[in-house]
């Protein structure tokens, strides 16, 4: 009976199981990631004549180009300078050789480390310590005219960088290619959320060129419908879904703009409409799968954000540690938080307040309803480890929240 009873417990688990990797709604599963890189650019054809006319004169043997790009979070900053830089590549195969590198300042928050990214990027077995900025510079200058190579550089969230280390690196790589004889030559595309014009020297905006401004607006209905729709062509299975849900979709992330809002919602209404499946009802995404379960708050509205507009600044630090984690994953323990509390730290230029000090934020943030604790047994019983989640708030609409108003307080 005991053998009975556990074969049939093991076909439960089967069954349960069964629609992992069914595929009954979902074709494509990286068309849904936020990172993808679409074939085709949509909802930002007026933007995407704009950059390309700062890079007019390209395809000449000593042009070069310098933008930059400023918007609100999932105004579609980065992937406007991904698939600029990819399709600039192919437009000029064969008469230019062209290369590109990005850089994410938030991970590189140094000059420093810019470079050594930079480096690395082009040649992965560039040594990275033990060089001053002069040599790491001197290296890419080398590097730039052996290879007789235009190199796009794309400093995203450069704002990371100009808080740790200031504008020098900017005026040195706009000066890298001088006296290179068009060999070697190097365009700069900045990235930010922020208008970074406002704080770089007199001889940096010179160069880069004020007019080079490029301020992206939030997007509309119809350009969030846009690239739902791409998604959905391209990562669901026909027939699943219907204009009408895409549009419904593109009204609800209207709201902010945010073509990660879109993606996330589509994102959603696919796993619903796959968990709902049981081999008899049809396979398709409803108005039901759009809308939130009733059993679960997640806050999106500014109001609801505002609960965090009265926590002191290392509190804000500690809870922007913990967003920045979790909008990639489901939990991290405390220990995590520590040590991401820690890189934040770093980052605003300010000292760690204690283990004590940290444990009364993360309670505080319990009793607001922020973050939820889960107490777990490790090592048979011989320790234990607290998790933390956020199931009631987006880390990442708290995290640009927060980042707004530590930009305030660090002003």
């Amino acid at each position: 009976m005991f053998k009975n009873g556990w074969r049939k417990d093991c076909d439960v688990m089967a069954s349960y199981l069964d629609r992992i990797g069914a595929g009954a709604v979902l074709d494509n599963p990286e068309v849904l990631d936020f990172d993808w890189m679409p074939p085709e650019l949509v909802g930002r054809d007026p933007v995407q004549r704009e950059l390309a006319a700062k890079f007019s004169t390209l395809a000449h043997h000593e042009g070069a180009g310098r933008a930059v790009i400023t918007g609100p979070v999932g105004s579609g900053k980065t992937v406007l300078a991904d698939t600029f830089c990819r399709d600039i590549q192919r437009h000029l195969a064969g008469k230019r050789n062209v290369r590109s590198v990005k850089v994410n300042c938030r991970n590189a928050s140094t000059s420093m480390r810019v470079v050594q990214r930079i480096l690395h990027l082009l040649d992965p077995g560039h040594p990275d310590r033990g060089l001053s900025m002069g040599e790491l510079l001197l290296s890419l200058r080398r590097l730039l005219r052996r290879e007789a190579s235009h190199l796009i550089v794309v400093l995203d969230e450069v704002d990371h960088m100009l808080r740790r280390s200031g504008d020098d690196l900017l005026y040195q790589l706009l000066r890298i290619d001088e006296d290179q004889e068009g060999k070697g030559t190097m365009s700069l595309i900045l990235i930010s959320q922020e208008q970074v014009l406002d704080v770089l020297e007199t001889a940096v905006i010179s160069r880069m060129g004020a007019s080079n401004h490029i301020k992206i607006q939030p997007y509309s209905v119809e350009g969030l419908e846009a690239i739902a729709l791409q998604r959905a062509e391209l990562g669901l299975v026909p027939g699943t879904w219907t204009p009408e849900i895409i549009r419904l979709i593109a009204e609800k992330a209207g709201l902010t703009g945010d073509a990660r809002r879109a993606i996330e919602l589509l994102n959603a209404a696919v796993e619903r409409c796959e968990f709902r499946q049981d081999g008899h009802n049809e396979p398709y995404i409803t108005v039901e799968d759009i809308h939130e379960p009733s059993n679960t708050s997640i806050a999106t509205s500014g109001s609801n954000l505002e609960a965090i507009d009265d926590l002191n600044t290392h509190a804000m630090l500690v809870l922007l540690a913990m967003c920045r984690r979790l909008t990639n994953q489901e939990t991290m323990t405390t220990g995590d938080v520590e040590q991401l509390y820690a890189v934040v730290c770093e980052e605003y230029d300010v000292k760690m307040k204690s283990h004590t000090t940290v444990w009364k934020y993360l309670k505080d943030f319990e009793t607001r309803q922020l973050t939820v604790s889960r107490v777990a047994t490790i090592g048979g019983g011989r320790g234990r480890t607290t998790h933390l989640s956020m199931p009631h708030f987006l880390p990442k609409d708290l995290a640009s929240r927060l980042e707004m108003l530590l930009k305030k307080q660090f002003r």
